[in-house]
């Protein structure tokens, strides 16, 4: 889904008060999300997400009432506008400053003290979309490197199926990165609330680990993290099998961009070159 099409979807939905094409795009991933006025409107890339934007309004109620702060649903309600899941939420207001990573570890530690909510949450199906996401790759990736990230997502899989967890499972965030955290004039809150799970709590720690020694977050912001939430997850034995199923996640979620983005492709083949090597040095590239 490009741009154009999620506009035309955007239309479709008939949500906005004002012109559609006065939306201004914020965000072009597995969901194109548009602003106006005081909405955020986002548009699903395909009918398959429907369920997952249905569970994200929950999610959003259910930390309103639960008092996490969080962005909030203006609409109940997801729609299915021709093939794409469509949400309105509410706007924030202005960012006053970048989210860093002590202000994520304060709001972790208020969702990891939740009880389960009073719907079901789904397990972190980290490698999930692993197929779907070299599905949409095609052609435009090396069929050798696919086939390679599927033999990483099975091994991975059934390593963390096996693993012991340190802190005791429960609700989590599922994306827990400093991107995902707004901070606005009362505070920094919780943002894309999709990938929200019932799982080891290891999960939204280890994150920011593989931050740290992939995505040049400095040492220095990771111990902050670390303190603010009270535990470093790489003291556990488990993290090195979570952060190997996160890099061939996150690897796999790049290439599905690859048709369309020669960006995403050489982002896509230096992450598979790194993982093939075993070099857990080689420095990636937000996208």
């Amino acid at each position: 889904m490009d741009e154009a099409r999620a506009r035309d979807v955007l239309a479709a939905a008939d949500v906005l008060s004002g012109p559609e094409r006065d939306a201004r795009l914020l965000a072009l991933g597995e969901n194109a999300v548009f602003a106006a006025g005081d909405l955020v409107v986002k548009v699903g890339r395909d009918a398959e997400l429907l369920d997952r934007a249905r569970r994200e309004l929950d999610i959003a109620v259910w930390l309103a009432e639960a008092g996490v702060p969080a962005v909030r649903a203006a609409d109940p309600k997801a729609r299915l506008v021709e093939g794409h899941p469509v949400t309105v939420w509410h706007r924030l207001s202005d960012s006053v400053c970048p989210a860093e990573p002590r202000d994520l570890a304060e709001l972790l530690r208020l969702v990891h003290a939740l009880p389960s909510p009073p719907f079901e949450l789904p397990p972190r199906e980290l490698l999930g979309g692993v197929e779907r996401w070299l599905r949409l790759a095609g052609d435009a990736i090396d069929p050798a490197d696919a086939a390679y990230l599927r033999e990483r997502r099975d091994g991975f899989a059934a390593a963390a199926a096996a693993l012991a967890p340190h802190l005791p499972p429960g609700p989590i965030h599922g994306d827990a990165l400093p991107r995902n955290v707004h901070v606005g004039p009362d505070g920094p809150v919780l943002v894309d609330l999709e990938t929200f799970s019932a799982d080891l709590r290891e999960h939204d720690l280890v994150v920011m680990a593989l931050s740290r020694d992939r995505y040049g977050v400095p040492a220095a912001a990771y111990e902050e993290f670390t303190e603010a939430y009270g535990w470093d997850v790489r003291e556990w034995a488990g993290c090195s099998v979570l952060r190997g199923a996160r890099e061939t996640a996150s690897c796999a979620w790049v290439a599905q961009h690859a048709p369309s983005n020669p960006e995403a492709l050489t982002e896509f083949e230096r992450r598979v070159g790194s993982l093939r090597d075993g070099d857990e040095t080689v420095r990636w590239y937000p996208f």
